[in-house]
Parts: C-alpha cells; structure tokens; sequence
C-alpha cells in the first residue's frame, strides 16, 4: 500500500519519516501534491503493510490517502482538520 500523510507541523512529517524507517518502510518527505491540502505544505509518501507505522495515529498527522489506480482515497482525517 502506497500513501501519502499529511502534517499540522513540518516536525509532525520528520518524525512520522523516522516512524516509517523504524519499520522499515520506504518514506520520503516531500511537498504535498496541490490536490492534497495541508496546514504546513509537506507531506511523507511511504509504502507499508498497514495504513499507519505506529500502533496509533500520531495527533501531528492532519491526514493519510492511499495512492491507488483512481487517485487519492482518504483513509484517515484528523477530526479537527
């Protein structure tokens, strides 16, 4: 699974990267694509088994979309974004 995670804070990115690396799982950061909102423009794009690399979803996260055929397919959202 592909996906995009956007951020409230440009720290909420790095360190949602570091989780991803931690399982081991490809992350790059980078601006968020333009049909993408975000509060601080950069986002992390990763592939994993799971939709998030933490046993929850950490509060920096304002978003996360899977990438798939038909486009962006939210599959969390922060309740106060």
């Amino acid at each position: 699974m592909t996906c995009i995670a956007t951020f409230f804070s440009h720290f909420g990115a790095i360190r949602f990267k570091k989780l991803c690396q931690n399982r081991l799982w490809p992350a790059v950061v980078m601006p968020v694509p333009r049909n993408l909102s975000s509060s601080c423009g950069t986002c992390v794009r990763y592939e994993g088994d799971a939709l998030c690399p933490a046993a929850e979803i950490p509060e920096e996260v304002e978003q996360i979309v899977e990438i798939t055929d038909q486009g962006y397919v939210c599959r969390y959202r922060a309740s106060d974004s």
